[in-house]
Parts: C-alpha cells; sequence; structure tokens
C-alpha cells in the first residue's frame, strides 16, 4: 500500500506517518528530512539545504533523485507512506511514471488540514523543541505560500482518481489517527 500525505507545514503529517508506519508496517518517509539529511555530505546537499531554509522547494529532479532511489530499497516493496511527497503537480506525475515502470501505483492521498494560526503556533513550538532552522516566522510563512500555490493543486490532480480523503488536522492526534484508519482502503 503506497499512502501519499498532503498538508501544509505543521499539519501533523509526520507525527501520523509515524503512528501509521507502526500500524500497516512500511516504512515512512519525509522528503524534507531526506533532504535536510543532504546538508553536509556534499556541496549539492548545501545547495538543497539553501532552498529549505529559505522556505522554497528543492527542485523537482533533486527530490525525485532521492525518492526513486529510496523506493528502490526492499523494505519500500511492500509500501509505503510519502510524507509531503509529492509537493508539485509535477512530482506527482513523474512518481506515476516511476511507479507504473515498476508495476506501482498510489493507493490513498490523505489530505490534513488545519487552521493556519494554530499551523503557525505549531511550528513555531517545533522550532524550539526541534532546533529546526526552517521554522521560523518568515521561513514558515513562505512555506505556507508555497504550500498553498504550489502542494495543494496536487490534491486536485489526485482528486480525478477518488484517491484524496480530507481529515481535519485540528483534532487531537488520536481522533487524527481514528479519522485515516477510517479511510484505508
Amino acid at each position: 500500500m503506497r499512502i501519499i500525505f498532503i498538508g501544509p507545514p505543521g499539519a501533523g503529517k509526520g507525527t501520523q506517518c509515524m503512528r501509521l508506519t507502526q500500524h500497516l508496517k512500511i516504512p515512512h518517509f519525509s522528503t524534507g528530512e531526506m533532504l535536510r539529511a543532504t546538508r553536509n555530505q556534499s556541496a549539492l546537499g548545501r545547495v538543497v539545504a539553501s532552498y529549505i531554509d529559505g522556505g522554497r522547494l528543492a527542485p523537482d529532479y533533486l527530490v525525485m533523485r532521492l525518492v526513486t532511489k529510496r523506493l528502490a530499497m526492499p523494505d519500500c516493496v511492500g509500501g509505503c507512506l510519502f510524507d509531503g511527497f509529492p509537493r508539485t503537480v509535477d512530482q506527482a506525475r513523474m512518481l506515476d511514471e516511476y511507479l507504473v515502470e515498476k508495476n506501482g501505483k498510489i493507493d490513498l492521498v490523505l489530505n490534513l488540514v488545519a487552521d493556519q494560526e494554530e499551523l503557525i503556533a505549531r511550528l513555531l513550538k517545533r522550532s524550539t523543541l526541534e532546533d529546526r532552522v526552517d521554522d521560523n516566522a518568515e521561513t514558515i510563512s513562505a512555506r505556507l505560500r508555497v504550500f498553498h500555490t504550489q502542494t495543494a493543486p496536487v490534491l486536485d490532480y489526485y482528486a480525478g482518481r477518488d484517491l484524496v480523503r480530507t481529515v481535519d488536522g485540528m483534532q487531537s492526534p488520536d481522533k487524527v489517527f481514528e479519522e485515516i484508519l477510517g479511510h484505508l482502503p
């Protein structure tokens, strides 16, 4: 089973992915974490970090290289949870093309929605708890704009195939998880 979690920064995608990965016994991967991990590995990693630190999306071709490399690992054969990926319609198309080549498909897209003021408060709190450079007021504002202009259209892309289910991310984490479980195929 391959499930995509889409939602603005701070909506709870990572939290719910961690819970669902334990429930379904399939890996969870966050392209944001994967990209941040490259920060000190090479000159390319530093370039990617400059995009993230500025609240912008890394170029699609770089993200896809990381994703296809990860999908080729044996633990992904039975499926995976995509945390905040794809972030653009082009990435969604590239993912579909890759999966078709591998006789795979997306089974479900979970759209986590939350109030913008609550998202900002969550992200500022996360900045303190996790020492995240990319969670400051200016970057948060930029990331929310990017979500609404570049990532939200991905929902329309998948809605045409009746894959999108909306989940209220303002509920308690337990209620959100319960709602997610109710949407599983």
